[in-house]
């Protein structure tokens, strides 16, 4: 048994991409839901003082190697994007309206695999609404309510809320008051979640 843990996140992150599809495993099977928290990596970045790893031509290089190597240890179906970086402002407000609506999970899944298992250009707003048509939300409306003054300034508080907390970049963890950085601490979040 694991006690809930949160997983905070960005769609922007490949990493972040590879922690969901691990999460997801892990929530199936142990019947758990992990506690998603939708933050905004620019902005985070921006309070820490740091750098997207696409910023620095040498990591970004390999990061791409990276994220495969990670893909394939996890059995995962992975494409980096050439469309990256994606600009995920919306997409991060939109998890938010989501969230309001309760179908936060189902739009989580779909836009992390539109951007990093089928390569797809979410900075384009006609394929973003393509996206949102295929769950059935009424895009106009959606775009609408994450334009929204509330919905922006929830976004920006929970991420400098995270900062506060400890948390430099996605994706991380919280679990038992501990911070954890990388896809690749899961495996120390899950023995934390089993104390």
């Amino acid at each position: 048994m694991i006690k809930q843990f949160e997983f905070y996140f960005d769609f922007g992150s490949p990493y972040s991409f590879l922690a969901h599809n691990e999460i997801r495993r892990i929530e199936k099977e142990n019947s758990i839901k992990i506690r998603y928290m939708p933050i905004l990596l620019g902005w985070l970045f921006e309070m820490a003082g740091t750098k997207a790893n696409a910023d620095i031509p040498i990591k970004g290089k390999y990061m791409i190697k990276d994220c495969k190597l990670w893909a394939e240890k996890y059995n995962i179906e992975f494409k980096f994007n050439n469309y990256f970086p994606i600009m995920t402002l919306n997409l991060m407000r939109g998890v938010l309206v989501a969230e309001k609506k309760g179908f936060s999970e189902n739009f989580i899944n779909e836009v992390f695999d539109s951007i990093w298992k089928h390569g797809l250009d979410l900075n384009d707003n006609q394929i973003f609404e393509k996206i949102l048509k295929t769950l059935n939300i009424n895009s106009k409306t959606f775009l609408i309510e994450s334009a929204d003054h509330k919905i922006k300034d929830e976004l920006k508080k929970r991420t400098t809320e995270a900062f506060a907390k400890g948390i430099f970049g996605a994706p991380s963890f919280i679990i038992n008051n501990k911070v954890f950085w990388g896809q690749d601490r899961l495996e120390f979040v899950l023995n934390e979640a089993r104390k």
